[in-house]
């Protein structure tokens, strides 16, 4: 009898230890999930931003661009001022009344219009339609090769009269009244500055979407449709439309 009172009583120590342990493992568990879930959740809020990765390469041979893109300023103002407006706009507003003349840019799917300080958003048609043109096929190659969309930056457009004097008054270079910006010809695009569009962990750095860029231009220049100068300091390419 003894014998089969202390087996009874370690059964049920067994037992209360067992449902112990199942309810402990019960609790761990729901608060590991519960902790994944917040974490989760953490991950989400935040989780918009996809990690860039993988650097990808547009395929194409690079070049010498101050050697390829030396179109100096006598060739591009000789064009400009033959093709574009007869006088610069005195301010904005100005620019803006002239419906006949020019054509407001505006930032689109394959090119931001920057925040100009010193010009004004606005072309005569013809260049307007090269910009556009230079941006399709820039945003064509980019396809055709499998990469990422990105956007570049028109960074100087039109200087009206009141651009100009702003200019003298700060003692910049760039202020001369004979400048082929002041004809609505002329456009810079940034080549060190591109916003990505496409959301992917494939990434290209500057200096290889440079190379595109300088691609499409090489084959504008080389097509009849453009004058293109390599600005080193001004880390743009300055181009004027040629009809």
């Amino acid at each position: 009898m003894e014998y089969l009172r202390e087996l009874w009583e370690k059964c049920n120590k067994n037992v209360v230890v067992g449902i112990t342990v199942c309810f402990l493992g019960y609790f761990c568990i729901n608060a590991m999930v519960r902790c994944a879930r917040e974490k989760g959740d953490k991950q989400s809020a935040v989780g918009n931003t996809i990690v860039e990765d993988s650097l990808v390469w547009y395929p194409g041979r690079t070049f010498v661009y101050k050697e390829k893109f030396n179109d100096m300023h006598a060739k591009q103002h000789a064009v400009a001022s033959q093709i574009g407006l007869p006088r610069p706009p005195k301010d904005r507003d100005d620019a803006a009344s002239m419906h006949r003349q020019l054509v407001e840019l505006k930032t689109n799917e394959n090119y931001i219009v920057d925040s100009l300080t010193h010009s004004v958003p606005f072309l005569i048609p013809s260049a307007k339609r090269e910009l556009d043109a230079i941006g399709e096929e820039w945003a064509d190659i980019l396809q055709r090769n499998g990469l990422p969309h990105y956007r570049f930056y028109v960074t100087s457009v039109l200087r009206t009269e009141e651009d100009i004097k702003y200019l003298q008054r700060s003692g910049n270079i760039n202020s001369v009244t004979q400048s082929c910006h002041c004809y609505g010809t002329t456009f810079d695009i940034a080549y060190m500055r591109y916003n990505k569009v496409t959301r992917t962990r494939m990434y290209m750095h500057e200096d290889n979407l440079k190379l595109v860029l300088g691609q499409v231009l090489l084959n504008h220049q080389r097509a009849g449709k453009i004058f293109v100068k390599y600005e080193a300091k001004q880390s743009c390419f300055h181009i004027t439309v040629r009809q």
